[in-house]
């Protein structure tokens, strides 16, 4: 077994990852190491480059969309074997004893860890996790899988929380990974999709149309209808209240993303008549086994743009900037 491993670290937030030889990963009890196949680009690799999340482990491999295949087993694993494809996502460690774990809400646990945050990521020729939040995946296309790691899971919990199916008419502000991937879904469903891009970008609005948008616009434009649900993938606070201007009485507005800026006041009235604001945090395994469930058979083709591992800075900037559609990902 080698001993070492190509992978790519943070050392301190606003500086570029690095190109390093680091000891190859062992697991431990109730891990697995996974030796990494494809690993997805998120936007919340972004907040914790730039410091928006600010408690990383340092020196640090992001990455929390990782598909691989387990390549050693720790003690006590049993229900994983050697070889086998899995997908590892952000929620990567959970105490089972707090409050929210014995309630079911393992997503709001006191001492949670998260891949690619508190615990070494995807970024990498090899990462360890805990073999309980390992979900095992057909030995399909790696690359294709990695978006729905994160940018899948996350964007089906959003839908969850926002309604699910009872919602007919759904806004998507910031049409990139999570929201193509969810666009599919509900689109399946027969619901009806509004997609809001940055101001201009005729790129992202003509993407959500080839997936089945019914309008899109800029998220400085008003939909012709109003809609019952508004799902929120960008990280800009003002959307909040524009959001709820254009949910109908009893509607709700779901933010699905980690971090967001500041909030600016609006007036009550927006508020008013039973519309709702709500936050995602995390997921759950149950999330990841029904959406890993569902995604095969509606089916749902993720639009990827891949990079070499050593390119993970080009793919990131790519990102911030947004100069592609659907997602980025990595391969060691």
């Amino acid at each position: 077994m080698s001993e070492s491993m190509c992978a790519m670290r943070l050392h301190a937030p606003g500086r570029p990852l690095e190109l390093e030889q680091v000891p190859r990963p062992a697991p431990g009890p109730g891990e697995v190491e996974v030796r990494v196949l494809a690993c997805g680009v998120c936007r919340t690799d972004l907040h914790v480059l730039d410091g928006e999340l600010s408690e990383p482990r340092l020196p640090l491999i992001p990455g929390h969309e990782i598909v691989g295949e387990v390549s050693a087993l720790g003690e006590g694993v049993s229900d994983l074997a050697t070889g086998q494809r899995v997908g590892v996502p952000w929620l990567g460690w959970t105490c089972g004893e707090c409050e929210p774990c014995r309630a079911g809400r393992e997503n709001l646990c006191e001492r949670a860890e998260f891949t690619g945050y508190t615990r070494d990521g995807g970024y990498a020729e090899y990462c360890v996790a805990d073999a309980r939040y390992c979900f095992p995946l057909p030995a399909e296309d790696a690359q294709a899988a990695a978006p729905l790691l994160c940018a899948g899971l996350i964007g089906y919990r959003t839908w969850r929380l926002a309604g699910g199916e009872t919602s007919r008419r759904l806004g998507l502000y910031g049409f990139g990974a999570a929201a193509h991937i969810l666009a599919q879904l509900a689109v399946a469903r027969g619901q009806e999709i509004y997609a809001f891009t940055r101001p201009g970008d005729t790129q992202a609005q003509d993407f959500a149309r080839r997936l089945g948008a019914v309008w899109a616009g800029g998220s400085d434009q008003a939909p012709p209808e109003p809609l019952d649900a508004a799902l929120l993938f960008a990280p800009v606070g003002a959307l909040i209240p524009a959001a709820l201007s254009h949910v109908r009485p009893g509607g709700a507005v779901v933010s699905g993303g980690i971090h967001m800026s500041d909030i600016p006041s609006f007036p009550y009235r927006l508020l008013w008549e039973e519309r709702s604001v709500k936050s995602v945090a995390n997921l759950t395994r149950r999330d990841g086994e029904e959406f890993l469930a569902l995604a095969p058979k509606v089916p749902i083709r993720t639009e990827t743009h891949a990079y070499p591992l050593e390119e993970a800075n080009q793919a990131l900037e790519a990102l911030r900037e947004g100069r592609f559609s659907g997602a980025a990902v990595l391969i060691p």
